[in-house]
């Protein structure tokens, strides 16, 4: 497939703002062309590729006649097919200031060169066949992520593992879509083509693949984008003092009166590779206090959304009745939990001594700082980064993960329809909604409101 119209493109490729360096991208068949119109140094259409150049940009149409030169830069050429649209790609690099670049990016435009769209580079290289549409999604990723486990997993996703696995899959029903197929085109003949058990076995297979890629996607969610950690507890328990000692910064108000916290504060820290978002929530109590009352409601709320719990008690002040209370009450949400005791320093012994024989119950004085450490490897260990570190692919765009839970689906109905011994023709539309909704992931099956909404999210300039 290719971009209709393919003019030539600019955006500035590096963050807006000043600094020492600012890198203009172009992109298009005349991009060369039209940079050597300005460009005062080497002539640029006699160069190779993947080579760099000092000059002068200028501008040449001034209305007293005087070249005028806006900066002196250095100009990087890829010559097409060897770039990263496949296109000609200049990148000239200036110096940081907002000013130049503006007239830099002005000077293009008026002759004739187009501001380019969020993610238009990537799309170019996507359409032009540079790599496939997992692969270009992971581009994204690769400059959004922001701890180590998140990094790997765009880059393996960008060079190619989790498109790869896609295509085999594919491949593999392709064979038997046609032979179901051309069972269709005899289909007065009443002859076989597709053996039915055959098929049975590769749907197994397919969906066990499918079954285990689909379930890494809470892995691969955690990976990118962090997990969601509800800090909840009674007031007074001392969640506020415990987010600061965590983040080592007096984010939350931290006071004897009951209730101080009546909102959410959050924040993040990265833990092994891992980012956690903390979230400081108001008491969990009955309250005649409205604005209280609100900031409880919230709470459970927020606790439902979750995907970790840190239940904080007081180990000075509650009873063992109201602990395994509120334990009860966190094991009906079915949300994953960890029991932290807190003030062990003040704790009541008879307290201390019953929860220490389950042996479930972590112990620390949030305002000393006493055993964080152990929580925060606690807090790790729930997240289970064993599956990542094997190599083994993990999906972590929502997209994908649909799609998946999409061609599982139309794989159990092709399932069904063998054990029912439905006609040709009913296999056939299940085959092939199933190979459609994997081709919708590599972007073998596209539409344009697809790569408008894929692309739309890139940041301008990539």
């Amino acid at each position: 497939m290719q971009i209709p119209n393919q003019d030539t493109i600019i955006a500035l490729s590096t963050a807006p703002g000043v600094g020492a360096i600012a890198v203009i991208r172009l992109s298009g068949p005349e991009a060369i062309e039209i940079v050597n119109d300005v460009f005062h140094g080497k002539s640029l259409t006699e160069q190779e590729s993947h080579t760099a150049h000092f000059g002068t940009i200028r501008d040449n149409e001034r209305a007293d006649g005087i070249a005028k030169i806006i900066d002196e830069v250095l100009v990087t050429l890829f010559i097409a097919p060897k770039s990263f649209t496949k296109e000609n790609v200049v990148e000239i690099s200036c110096h940081g200031s907002p000013f130049i670049v503006q007239q830099i990016i002005k000077l293009f435009l008026r002759k004739g060169v187009r501001l380019a769209k969020p993610g238009e580079f990537t799309q170019r290289a996507f359409l032009n066949g540079k790599f496939d549409l997992a692969q270009a999604e992971a581009v994204a990723d690769l400059i959004n992520a922001d701890t180590e486990a998140a990094h790997t997993a765009a880059l393996n996703q960008m060079r190619g593992g989790f498109s790869e696995q896609i295509k085999q899959l594919r491949q593999e029903l392709i064979h038997f879509a046609s032979m179901i197929e051309l069972e269709l085109d005899f289909g007065e003949e009443d002859v076989e083509f597709a053996d039915r058990q055959d098929l049975k076995n590769l749907v197994e297979k397919l969906l066990s693949v499918i079954k285990i890629l689909a379930n890494s996607f809470d892995l691969g969610n955690v990976i990118k984008n962090g997990v969601p950690t509800v800090i909840a507890g009674k007031p007074n328990a001392g969640k506020s003092t415990l987010l600061n000692a965590l983040l080592n910064e007096e984010k939350a108000i931290v006071s004897d009166i009951a209730g101080t916290t009546r909102d959410f504060i959050e924040d993040e820290i990265n833990l092994e590779g891992v980012v956690f978002r903390f979230i400081d929530t108001a008491g969990l109590r009955e309250t005649e206090d409205k604005v209280e009352a609100i900031g409880v409601s919230r709470t459970r709320e927020k606790m439902k959304q979750a995907s970790l719990i840190i239940y904080l008690f007081d180990m000075k002040n509650d009873s063992i009745v109201e602990i395994h209370r509120d334990i009860n009450m966190l094991e009906n949400l079915g949300v994953p939990f960890i029991k932290v005791g807190n003030k062990v320093d003040e704790a009541q012994p008879e307290l201390y001594e019953k929860l220490k024989e389950g042996n479930d119950v972590l112990f620390i004085s949030a305002i000393n700082k006493e055993n964080l450490e152990a929580l925060k490897t606690k807090l790790v260990e729930t997240v289970n980064l064993d599956k990542f570190k094997t190599g083994d692919t993990v999906v972590t765009n929502i997209r994908h993960y649909d799609n998946l839970i999409q061609t599982q689906n139309a794989l159990t109905a092709v399932m069904t329809g063998l054990e029912s011994d439905i006609t040709g023709d009913f296999l056939a539309l299940d085959i092939r909604q199933a190979l459609h909704y994997l081709g919708e992931i590599t972007g073998e099956i596209t539409t344009d409101d697809l790569l408008s909404n894929i692309f739309s999210k890139f940041c301008i300039g990539k």
